[in-house]
């Protein structure tokens, strides 16, 4: 892990705070107005010089929070509420335009996606690539700036030869290095890395993960990492947070919740990893995540939680702490928040088989 500091921390050692963001898709067919609540009053921190990883499964919102977080919302995609502020600027960034916006990406917030076609143009040379997205923000000479550029590649053991390939010359492994050299390029302040691994073979992954690792390390960015492996977070993050059905239902350091997972969810993820020497079959979760057109009340996993109880269905539990660095949003966790919140004592309702 990085070695950011899993302590409370100050405010001035936040780089990114959100604040109860909800960004929904809001569509209009014949007069009907349709939302579907992909991120929904979601609350997290990122500290300087931290890696903070969101894991959660396919459909639980990750993709479209980046997308907030980023700025990078297209309609039918509206922020309904909330807040996003970064240590480098003085609003919320969904409220800047389009020049300010131009301004900070990839000097001071950049982007690693999922595949590295998705940013490397594949009809132009990489070495163009790198004069678009960085050579305006570095405020070098041409010359300079093709040595810097240079030098970087071989921190991220890249051959100079790649500035004059084209994308699909090079295999997948390289060009999601490429992919990483131009996202730390401009030494930005935030990095937002959306399932960097997830199209690469193991070895690959490990290698493209350890340079991932070293090269936030060298320039003390920030970075949340989104993927919904649960090992490759074990290997990489600092701190995770688990998401299910556009809320964030756990938070604490990595080897915390790996160690002492507390919501049903975050168990099951965990549970599922495959262990050397343990034959044993994996309980696959009942059920499937819910329409986020039409999600159901109380806290949304309790369809299939285990623990489900009636409070469950008609309370959303709040995000509390267990300990100094740890937060869940479960009923069955925080009973006494529950019951006192509740009309009558919380009864269980059915396990979930």
């Amino acid at each position: 892990m990085s070695g950011a500091r899993n302590g409370a921390g100050g405010q001035s050692d936040i780089m990114l705070e959100v604040k109860n963001l909800r960004a929904y898709y809001v569509m209009k067919y014949f007069g009907t107005e349709r939302e579907v609540r992909a991120v929904d009053d979601i609350s997290l921190k990122v500290r300087s010089n931290e890696i903070y990883g969101l894991a959660g499964e396919s459909s639980s919102g990750k993709t479209t929070f980046i997308k907030t977080i980023a700025a990078a919302i297209r309609p039918p995609l509206e922020v309904i509420g909330g807040s996003i502020r970064y240590s480098f600027l003085d609003r919320d960034i969904y409220r800047l335009d389009r020049a300010a916006l131009s301004a900070i990406r990839w000097r001071h917030l950049s982007y690693i996606p999922q595949g590295s076609m998705n940013v490397l143009n594949p009809v132009r040379r990489v070495r163009e690539s790198f004069n678009d997205f960085a050579f305006p923000h570095m405020s070098l000479p041409r010359q300079r700036f093709s040595e810097t550029v240079v030098a970087h590649l071989k921190r991220l053991q890249l051959a100079p030869g790649v500035l004059d390939a084209y994308p699909h010359e090079l295999s997948g492994g390289m060009r999601q290095r490429v992919a990483i050299a131009l996202a730390t390029v401009c030494r930005p302040d935030f990095i937002i890395a959306d399932e960097p691994t997830t199209a690469l073979d193991v070895v690959v992954q490990k290698s493209v993960l350890e340079l991932i690792r070293e090269a936030q390390r060298e320039i003390g960015s920030s970075m949340i990492f989104v993927t919904h492996d649960m090992a490759v977070h074990a290997n990489i993050a600092d701190r995770l947070g688990i998401m299910y059905a556009g809320r964030l239902v756990e938070e604490a350091p990595t080897a915390e919740i790996f160690r002492s997972p507390k919501h049903p969810y975050s168990q099951h993820l965990i549970a599922s990893l495959p262990r050397i020497g343990d034959n044993s079959a994996r309980q696959a979760l009942s059920g499937a995540p819910p329409n986020m057109a039409n999600p159901p009340g109380g806290c949304r996993f309790h369809p299939r939680c285990p623990l489900a109880m009636e409070i469950c269905s008609e309370l959303n539990p709040e995000m509390i702490a267990t300990s100094q660095n740890h937060r869940v949003a479960c009923h069955a966790v925080n009973p006494v928040a529950g019951e006192q919140r509740a009309s009558g004592p919380a009864q269980r309702i059915g396990l979930v088989q």
